[in-house]
């Protein structure tokens, strides 16, 4: 199968928003489910992930009569950052204690920390009845250098290459993931994560501020892809409100997500990262505005499904 599957977990910025209110395009934190190649890649591990880890517990549960003849679950999880919305849901991915699950997670590292390290104190050991090393699965985390792409062959079996040394054929059958730091996001910055399989390509742009004009690297990292999603948790009212402006939050506008795609020259653009006091009114509002607008802008909802 060659398309790339994605289906919107969360899609819902700084907190969750459990109202009937927002239940028309959800009220989790970030997670995006992307099937590429026969491999199963998580963005970002907000409480979006929670309902994924239980659709994937119930699939597994019913592969088989026990622990050993089912079918083992196995996932890569990347993370944009670790501020809370992106890593909340991680201590309840069902999966993580079932023993036969494989759970590989990349992402930043603080120069003082790994990932590792960073995911243990803020999930695990301090908050939680259990560590990160007490965890029944394979869990493993590692530190994404910058200057790598992640490799998934068709066997599964994952390497780092520098990307200096790497030519992409849009043939090839393995998965390609790669990735640009933003440090507009306070304060450690955030990862864009692009994912690119048989020739099609997903790049995920979250809790990333635009800048004049559009951040120019990301424009070539982002260039002619299939899909992007893209941060756009303020309208421009909100965002230079004198009340309480939003500039130097870390985060875009819907019209700078929207200048970004063209730019870009983005097939399709995905909204997302919404600000949990956008109801599924103003929501629609903003739908209505940007549909005359921008006919290939469109709003992530929870639990919508695309092909690329």
């Amino acid at each position: 199968m060659q398309e790339i599957k994605v289906k919107f977990r969360g899609v819902r910025g700084s907190h969750p928003t459990a109202k009937q209110s927002h239940l028309k395009y959800g009220g989790n934190t970030s997670c995006v489910e992307v099937f590429a190649g026969g491999n199963l890649i998580i963005l970002d591990a907000g409480t979006g992930i929670i309902d994924l880890g239980r659709d994937l517990q119930k699939e597994h549960i019913l592969s088989g009569t026990d622990l050993y003849s089912r079918t083992p679950i196995s996932a890569t999880l990347i993370l944009s950052h670790i501020h809370q919305d992106h890593i909340q849901g991680l201590q309840f991915f069902s999966p993580l204690f079932i023993p036969t699950t494989t759970l590989d997670v990349y992402g930043l590292s603080h120069p003082s920390k790994s990932l590792k390290d960073n995911l243990n104190d803020v999930l695990f050991e301090r908050v939680f009845p259990v560590s990160i090393n007490e965890i029944p699965s394979n869990f493993n985390v590692y530190d994404f250098e910058l200057k790598h792409v992640l490799i998934i062959q068709p066997d599964g079996k994952k390497e780092f290459i520098e990307t200096s040394k790497f030519n992409i054929d849009e043939h090839r059958e393995d998965v390609v993931i790669s990735v640009y730091k933003t440090t507009a996001h306070p304060k450690d910055g955030s990862l864009a994560i692009k994912i690119q399989y048989m020739g099609k390509s997903l790049v995920y742009a979250t809790d990333k501020e635009s800048y004049i004009g559009c951040d120019k690297k990301f424009i070539e990292f982002a260039h002619g892809v299939d899909v992007l999603i893209h941060d756009a948790q303020y309208t421009h009212q909100d965002y230079i409100s004198p009340i309480l402006p939003k500039q130097g939050f870390g985060h875009s506008t819907f019209n700078m997500a929207l200048e970004t795609a063209k730019f870009a020259k983005a097939k399709r653009l995905f909204f997302f990262h919404y600000d949990p006091n956008y109801d599924d009114g103003i929501l629609d509002m903003l739908e209505k505005e940007f549909s005359k607008l921008a006919p290939e802008a469109e709003f992530a909802k929870e639990n919508l499904e695309i092909n690329i």
